[in-house]
């Protein structure tokens, strides 16, 4: 029987959608399911091992489902998850298949031979599986789906028709796959950036080419929440000041203009009172880099960095001790110099003699190879140690 084509479109759709779901191929994978006439859908994104117990996605027949289930997808701790996880992985005959090739169970193992197994003894019969149909793929990077459907022992085999229209369907899901992958990635090293910029207290405010905001990080937000000398008026950034205002509005649409006609990119600064008496904010303002094919409606046009004086880097002391094999008393020392403590400030702050602290100083000059205070502070800031 030759599937509606509307229905296999729906399906098509669905699989591409998974790559973008919060949760991948929540909806996918029910109508997979339900295409395929089966008790049970499997998507293992990484298999489990001994040390990790993998990504498997299963979706069993609605009448299946424990009641109160507010979610297509089964429970990721259930018994049948967890002890295949945990036991079976290991025992499943059906597992490594030849890329993107349509196989069932009994072309591998005949019944006969399936049914004498542990496998099947200790977990395919006790949750009432026996057929299974299954299809494994790859993208690029490396990453392999493996696409699994169960029926009963009762309940006829799968036949052509089921075949087919996975073997119709593996070209998406791949693509699908290599779409869900290569999105991970990228949003896996945004993230890592992100966090780098936090950890530096520097923060940073993305905005679209008509100057409305389109992110913030934290400590971006906190200033904005603050409202002292930086706030968002009408999705736009605002600064305190008519001609510090105007020279940021300026600043904007010269960057936003220059975008636009593809000419060099350019960078401006910009100081900004706090009428609180705080020390004054610090902005840079310079180009998002954009691709010949970016589309220019609501895209990131400019990001404003922002540094605020009154906050202080999160050094670590642990991180500064291991780089530079100092003491945790040393590492402290050295953390609180480059906060701009004088000697005797560090002194009274450990609750140590200034001899103790000398002592101390003398030491972390040795093993960091400087000579004096400032080289110290500017090693400590130019360390890795603020990222840890």
């Amino acid at each position: 029987m030759k599937l509606p084509d509307k229905e296999y479109d729906d399906l098509v759709g669905l699989i591409y959608q998974g790559a973008l779901e919060d949760q991948p191929w929540q909806s996918a994978l029910p109508a997979l399911r339900a295409a395929m006439d089966a008790q049970a859908a499997s998507l293992i994104l990484r298999p489990p091992t001994e040390d990790d117990q993998g990504v498997i996605l299963n979706c069993v027949r609605p009448d299946a489902q424990p009641s109160g289930a507010d979610t297509p997808l089964a429970d990721p701790n259930d018994w049948q998850a967890t002890a295949y996880r945990e036991q079976f992985f290991s025992l499943d005959p059906f597992v490594n298949l030849p890329l993107d090739k349509v196989i069932t169970l009994e072309d591998l193992l005949p019944d006969r031979d399936l049914v004498a197994t542990d496998y099947y003894l200790h977990y395919l019969e006790p949750i009432g599986l026996f057929r299974i149909l299954g299809v494994d793929t790859a993208e690029p990077g490396g990453m392999i789906a493996r696409l699994r459907f169960s029926r009963r022992k009762s309940e006829q085999r799968f036949g052509q028709r089921e075949r087919r229209l996975l073997d119709a369907l593996t070209p998406h899901l791949r693509r699908s796959i290599e779409l869900y992958a290569k999105l991970n990635r990228t949003t896996s090293e945004r993230d890592v950036y992100a966090g780098a910029v936090n950890q530096l207290s520097v923060a940073s405010i993305i905005l679209d080419e008509q100057g409305r905001l389109l992110s913030a990080n934290p400590v971006a937000q906190a200033l904005l929440d603050q409202g002292d000398g930086l706030a968002l008026r009408n999705e736009h950034l605002w600064v305190e000041g008519r001609d510090n205002n105007q020279a940021l509005q300026e600043a904007l649409a010269t960057i936003t203009r220059a975008q636009q006609q593809g000419e060099a990119s350019v960078v401006r600064a910009l100081r900004v009172p706090r009428p609180a008496g705080r020390a004054d904010l610090g902005l840079v303002i310079r180009p998002v880099p954009t691709s010949q094919w970016s589309e220019g409606q609501s895209s990131p046009c400019a990001a404003v960095f922002i540094s605020d004086p009154d906050l202080q880097e999160s050094t670590s002391g642990q991180i500064l001790g291991e780089l530079f094999d100092l003491t945790p008393a040393e590492a402290n020392v050295a953390t609180l110099l480059a906060r701009g403590l004088s000697l005797a400030e560090v002194s009274s702050a450990q609750g140590i003699s200034q001899h103790t602290a000398r002592a101390q100083l003398k030491s972390i000059f040795a093993k960091t190879g400087v000579s004096r205070q400032a080289e110290l502070v500017r090693l400590v800031l130019k360390s890795v140690a603020s990222l840890a």
